[in-house]
Order: C-alpha cells, then sequence, then structure tokens
C-alpha cells in the first residue's frame, strides 16, 4: 500500500433504496433502549459531564445487514480496493486539503464512503423519537462548555441541522484496529453563505459482538473505548447490531480496540448544528471553513 497521498473521491453509484427501508418496523425490531454514560461513576471520572450515550435497537439486525448491502452497491469501480477488487478498500488518513493518505500502524482497517442524505435521514427519524435525543440534541447554547472550546461572550444557540449526508462504513477483520484520537469537527457552507458545524458523532454498529451475544457471534474485541490521556484506564462500548454510540467530538479520547477474532461493521457519521444569536432567532453567527 503506496504512503503516498491520494485526492479522496467522493463519487457513488444510484443505489435503489427500498421506500421502507428505516421507515417501517422490520420483523426482527425491538423497542429503542436509551442509557446516558455517566463518566463521573466510571474509571474515567475526569470526563463528567461529557457527553456520550448508548442507544440499542436502533436498526434490526435485518436492517444493518441490508444498509452494509446498500453501501458495498453504492461503490463506483475507481473506488474498489485495487488488489482483490471487492468494494472495501483501506482506510486513509485525513491529511488536509482534500487529500488522504495511508497509515496502517494508526489505522488499520478497511472503507467506504456515501454520501447519502436519505438514509441519514431515516436513521436520524429513528433517534429524534427518543424523548432524551430530542431534549438534549436538537438546540444547545454556547454555554455549554463542555462540548464547545468557543470562549465568546455572545450568547449564541447552535439549533439541529441535519445528520450529515457523509455516510464512513468500516470493516475491520482480525488484527484491525484505530489508535487514539479525537474526533475533528467537519464544517460546510450553506447554499445561502452560512455556516454549519459539526459537534457530535453518531457511531452506528452494524454486527454483534461475541463480548454482547456470547457465541452466536464470531467478532472478538472491537470495542469503542473511551480512554484517559496516558491510556491506563478506558470504558469499552462493545458492538452490538443496531447500537448506536453518540459522542461529543470535543476532549473525548477513544480508540477502536484491536479485532482478535471476526470482522467488525460499523457507519460513523456526525449532527450539524446552525449558530444563531440568542437575542435574534434568524440571526446566524458567522461562516465556517470547510475541513
Amino acid at each position: 500500500m503506496s504512503n503516498l497521498p491520494v485526492k479522496t473521491s467522493y463519487a457513488s453509484k444510484e443505489v435503489n433504496i427500498p421506500d421502507d427501508f428505516l421507515r417501517s418496523e422490520p420483523h426482527d425490531a425491538e423497542p429503542i433502549t436509551f442509557k446516558q454514560i455517566d463518566f463521573a461513576e466510571t474509571v474515567l471520572p475526569e470526563y463528567k459531564d461529557l457527553y456520550a450515550v448508548v442507544l440499542d435497537h436502533v436498526l434490526s439486525p435485518s436492517e444493518c445487514t441490508k444498509l452494509i448491502e446498500l453501501a458495498e452497491a453504492s461503490v463506483v469501480d475507481e473506488n474498489r480496493n485495487k488488489t482483490d477488487g471487492t468494494a472495501w478498500a483501506p482506510a486513509l488518513v485525513n491529511v488536509g486539503g482534500g487529500y488522504e493518505v495511508a497509515v496502517p500502524d494508526y489505522r488499520n482497517g478497511d472503507r467506504i464512503i456515501w454520501d447519502q442524505q436519505d438514509i441519514v435521514d431515516r436513521l436520524w427519524a429513528r433517534l429524534e423519537a427518543v424523548p432524551q435525543i430530542r431534549d438534549s440534541l436538537l438546540s444547545f447554547t454556547q454555554s455549554w462548555k463542555r462540548v464547545l472550546k468557543n470562549d465568546n461572550e455572545k450568547k449564541t444557540i447552535w439549533d439541529f441541522y441535519r445528520v450529515n449526508k457523509r455516510m464512513r462504513f468500516l470493516r475491520y477483520g482480525k488484527g484491525g484496529f484505530f489508535r487514539p484520537h479525537c474526533d475533528s469537527p467537519y464544517g460546510e457552507n450553506t447554499a445561502d453563505g452560512h455556516g454549519v458545524l459539526t459537534h457530535f458523532t453518531v457511531h452506528l454498529y452494524l454486527n454483534d459482538s461475541k463480548q454482547e451475544v456470547g457465541d452466536a457471534s464470531d467478532l472478538v474485541g472491537g470495542a469503542t473505548s473511551f480512554l484517559s490521556g496516558n491510556q491506563q484506564r478506558k470504558l469499552d462500548v462493545d458492538p452490538k447490531a443496531g447500537r448506536v454510540l453518540i459522542f461529543q467530538h470535543r476532549r473525548l479520547y477513544h480508540s477502536g480496540d484491536d479485532v482478535l477474532a471476526g470482522i467488525k461493521y460499523t457507519m460513523r457519521t456526525d449532527i450539524m448544528y446552525r449558530q444563531r444569536l440568542d437575542s435574534d432567532n434568524t440571526a446566524t453567527v458567522g461562516t465556517v471553513e470547510i475541513l
């Protein structure tokens, strides 16, 4: 694998998405459950008041399988794996300017990138139906310093804009991992020239792990681990089909643990917000740099 920077391509095929996909209740659906991580009561009390929640059964197992199938169908020939011709190509690391580079000792896995607003909108409709999600993530103020690093004295509000259409499907085989990091915000400018910015990661697990379901799964390892700064303490969120982990970008140091056996499938996207002045519900503050 070359370690020279390559221009990232976001081209994809048109895919026939069933009208009822993520809109109706499948035969294997279960009620969605919600749990907020109280870091003060964990081995990571220094993350007290930082935001991370786990929702189970957001997708059913059959919907997870279908979503992987749709993602694989979206891949254009130029983005297929150059070695084996499959839909999954090595995951790269962003180095800015629209370029990425392979860093296999930091990130070792495969990826599909699919820009598809309709699917993430359907996913958000499931999440938004949960009262705790509506209460916490539809809008928040500049005073929420644990999420925002901006110390601007102006009273501003961040309103939900949409979920980022850019889905990053990830596949980790035995020995795959993503070393410790914090997620970075993504920004873009709207058609009217205003800026929107992401503050939260949405991580959807697409298959089960042995840690969650026992011998019914071949996947061992692969947890998302929140870590102390010295990496000596950690809190694991294990893969489970249909589970969604939502957490703030800022300050939450985490990794994708090594896969010891089997294959791990996930999808990652983000929640985008638009900033406005508290005193004027229509005034947007500034623009953002596209990352």
